[in-house]
């Protein structure tokens, strides 16, 4: 997968390339008196894996939504492409896949595979059977008749089949068996890396996305907390563990004093911490490399810590 987002595919026709895949600045949802999504401003580089990760209710759907027209945003802009997302010709480009896979029920998987052909223009009808015929879904069986992961292999499918420059996903494994999983999150690094697209990901499941995906968005209460490539993310960070202090909440003040501190924990006489080093460790504590699934747990848990930006990210004001 290409780190240089300018070499990103264009299929507008008589458009320059834009580098950047999603360009939201200011963007915001309100529903009534509570900011389901709030002042959120980042950009995602076109061609890269994103997981975009938060707890129930932190606005990842709604941004989904968003970016589908299917919410209409309270405050702020959003681009793909750099085309504002308002614009009906984007929409060619992209392509979603909702949490809970609508499918009309008495189409058969056949009929439903037509459907995505007689609509989009650059409809591959051999990868569509492909992903379908590979979990062994009948293509005559009606849409309604199939189970929880046969409805999600076909709705992969319809995605996959469009051939989209952009691949938005919400929760888009739930209700796969390992084998499934294994297989289609193959199939999205295997597009992201031949054809150029990028994917915006929203999952509960740390450890796949650590394995998939090379950027990183992180919601919570609606705000923007960390987000960037992964590769600048995760160093970031360092697990430091110690002997307690004895006053206070037992992290040592010397740390708290030169360094940020994400989280925090104390158990008996040992402390341990997630931080971003501001200079030199003390040479009484353990330093260690985080995993990326400790990272995020740290982000989640504690969301009135310091946010991280990366300046890949940042969306930049003309």
């Amino acid at each position: 997968m290409s780190d240089d987002p300018s070499q990103s595919r264009s299929r507008s026709q008589g458009s320059s390339p834009s580098p950047w895949a999603i360009e939201a600045e200011g963007l915001g949802k309100r529903y009534r008196r509570t900011w389901a999504l709030r002042d959120c401003s980042f950009r995602l580089p076109a061609g890269h894996i994103c997981a975009l990760v938060g707890p129930n209710g932190a606005g990842k759907s709604t941004f989904l939504g968003a970016a589908t027209r299917l919410v209409q945003p309270t405050a702020g802009t959003l681009k793909l492409f750099g085309v504002p997302v308002s614009d009906p010709a984007v929409l060619e480009r992209v392509a979603f896949l909702a949490q809970d896979k609508p499918l009309y029920p008495r189409f058969t998987v056949a009929e439903t595979l037509r459907l995505g052909r007689e609509l989009n223009p650059r409809w591959d009808q051999a990868l569509a059977e492909r992903i379908v015929r590979s979990g062994n879904v009948p293509l005559t069986a009606r849409t309604g008749t199939l189970s929880g992961g046969q409805r999600t292999r076909v709705a992969f499918a319809l995605a996959f089949g469009k051939r989209p420059d952009l691949l938005l996903l919400d929760e888009p494994m739930s209700d796969l068996d390992p084998l499934a999983r294994h297989e289609l999150s193959g199939l999205l690094m295997a597009e992201a890396a031949e054809h150029g697209t990028t994917v915006l990901m929203s999952s509960h499941v740390l450890s796949e996305l650590e394995e998939m995906c090379d950027y990183l968005a992180v919601l919570a209460e609606g705000r923007l907390r960390m987000a960037g490539p992964t590769e600048q993310l995760v160093p970031a960070h360092t697990l430091v563990t110690g002997l307690a202090d004895g006053d206070g909440d037992g992290v040592p003040e010397e740390l708290r004093r030169q360094h940020t501190i994400i989280e925090s924990r104390v158990t008996g006489r040992q402390f341990s911490a997630l931080i971003r080093p501001g200079g030199p460790l003390s040479d009484s504590w353990e330093a260690l490399v985080p995993s990326m699934e400790e990272v995020l747990l740290a982000y989640l848990r504690t969301p009135g810590a310091p946010g991280l930006i990366a300046d890949d990210a940042r969306e930049v004001t003309a």
